[in-house]
């Protein structure tokens, strides 16, 4: 690769050149980032983010109590110690990725408010070409790129996904999303209803029950979570021991991995045991009164969709304090003074917050070409859920559900630059994925099969996703215990790769 910025001429502007482009500045890209410099030194490279700020998700969601539902010494980065509580506010967070963009100084590499309207490829030139445009200004920038990293996620940071439902023109309130929270919401002395039941209603609710009249979790079904406290004990025992940070984020990162990998195995052999174990936390909690197999008791098997951690049961203390309620109904329509229920109860409400979802957008709502054809991502076949059948020159980091969305940055970083090494130790300016003559009677299947994983997100958008296939080779299987030895091991010469 040829490490020199460099200027190009084209018929709208002059192009900045560089040998890396990474999309999106969040969690994704802060860790590429990172990796590229570390591991391919003196390769140039550059972060185009839409926002005004890095941090992503952490940035631009700013509903109260927003947290991680995940731990942070696996959602933090392998080669940063995280040395806070495991479920971390939005603040820590970004004060965290802070710290890894000025100790790296990777903060000169980014431009923000930079929004992409097009990616299009030249196997002619072996290029990407990039169009973006400043959301301050209006002004168009180009730029080239002989690789491109897309670490944008894979939903719509602009707004969140809100079903229409009947009458919502009547409701005399607000509705608010909590991917959009206004600044300028009171919810004091207000009857508040949480549409939902993930991990943003699980933290909403208890975060402003003592702010509101009272507040409602309204679920149409109920979800899994898992109970405990903000605290790792061998953390805490390494910490007093005096023990390096470095030395406890490797142990705790281990230990938790260890024990998701078991848990998760639990979930599918014995998932009765899990169940009544989740449940039975709760019961304890609310009391055997309180009707925890209407409100708390999913039809599903634990693990088909994401289990929230609640730390130190604070939603459920909510709700035992009389602060908080849930009801577990479907919705016939909005009415002037809430929401009127299938039951035919009228839920009253001041403000409705739909914490509903995400609207998927596979690649960052960019229009992409590939040698002036309009790229149908959805026909694609996935190659390990990182780069895709006719799509050169490209990665995509998409993270885990069963386990820290970071665990997959890093592996995934790890490829690339062994990708990158590859092709400039062989000469090559364009590599592919392509599926072998061993391939050719393969089945191709969704994107993932909804016994294993079915949020709704996902369900609901599984044609802008490409396909899988059923070998390993061929699909994002969700497994890190298994792909942590897989990829690493990845043959660059195997047949699915494509050199020139």
């Amino acid at each position: 690769m040829n490490v020199a910025v460099r200027s190009h001429a084209t018929t709208k502007q002059a192009s900045q050149h560089f040998d890396v482009l990474i999309v999106g500045a969040g969690i994704s890209g802060i860790g590429s980032a990172y990796h590229i410099q570390k591991q391919l030194p003196g390769t140039s490279y550059v972060i185009l983010e839409t926002q005004e700020t890095f941090g992503g998700t952490w940035s631009t969601h700013r509903y109260p109590g927003i947290r991680s539902d995940s731990d942070l010494h696996t959602f933090g980065y392998s080669f940063k110690p995280w040395v806070g509580p495991p479920i971390a506010t939005a603040e820590e967070i970004l004060s965290y990725m802070k710290e890894v963009i000025d100790d790296n100084g990777i903060a000169r590499h980014i431009r923000y408010k930079h929004k992409i309207n097009s990616a299009s490829w030249s196997s002619e030139q072996n290029l990407w070409t990039i169009e973006a445009v400043t959301t301050d200004t209006g002004e168009p920038k180009i730029f080239t790129a002989n690789f491109l990293w897309m670490c944008q996620g894979y939903y719509r940071h602009s707004e969140g996904y809100t079903p229409q439902w009947r009458g919502m023109d009547r409701f005399k309130g607000r509705i608010v999303h909590p991917q959009t929270w206004p600044d300028d919401i009171d919810l004091a002395n207000k009857k508040v209803v949480v549409i939902g039941s993930g991990a943003t209603a699980a933290t909403l609710v208890p975060n402003i029950a003592d702010q509101c009249a009272h507040v409602t979790m309204l679920q149409r079904s109920p979800t899994y979570f898992r109970l405990g406290r903000n605290a790792i004990e061998i953390a805490e025992e390494l910490r007093r021991l005096q023990v390096d940070e470095t030395w406890i984020h490797e142990i705790v990162r281990r230990k938790i991995l260890f024990e998701q990998d078991a848990f998760t195995k639990l979930c599918v052999s014995k998932p009765e045991q899990v169940k009544k174990e989740l449940i039975g936390q709760i019961s304890a909690i609310l009391g055997p009164d309180y009707d925890v197999e209407t409100h708390f008791t999913p039809k599903y098997r634990p693990w088909r969709q994401r289990i929230a951690f609640v730390p130190d049961a604070d939603l459920f203390k909510g709700i035992a304090s009389g602060k908080a309620s849930v009801v577990t109904d479907e919705i016939e329509c909005f009415v002037e003074n809430g929401i009127q229920l299938k039951s035919g109860k009228v839920l009253e409400a001041d403000i409705i917050v739909t914490a509903t979802g995400f609207n998927l957008a596979a690649l960052g709502d960019i229009e992409f070409e590939i040698d002036g054809k309009p790229l149908a991502f959805g026909d694609t076949v996935t190659y390990r859920g990182m780069m895709f059948t006719g799509v050169p020159n490209m990665v995509w980091v998409f993270g885990y559900f069963r386990a820290s969305w970071t665990l997959r940055v890093d592996l995934v970083a790890d490829f690339v630059c062994r990708l990158l090494g590859h092709m400039k130790a062989k000469g090559a300016r364009k590599v592919e994925v392509k599926l072998r003559p061993e391939d050719h009677n393969m089945p191709i299947l969704p994107w993932i099969d909804p016994e294993n994983f079915n949020p709704g997100y996902m369900m609901r958008n599984m044609d802008l996703l490409p396909k899988r296939g059923d070998k390993p080779e061929w699909q994002h299987s969700q497994d890190y215990w298994t792909e942590k030895d897989e990829i690493p091991k990845t043959d660059l010469d195997d047949k699915a790769f494509v050199y020139g």
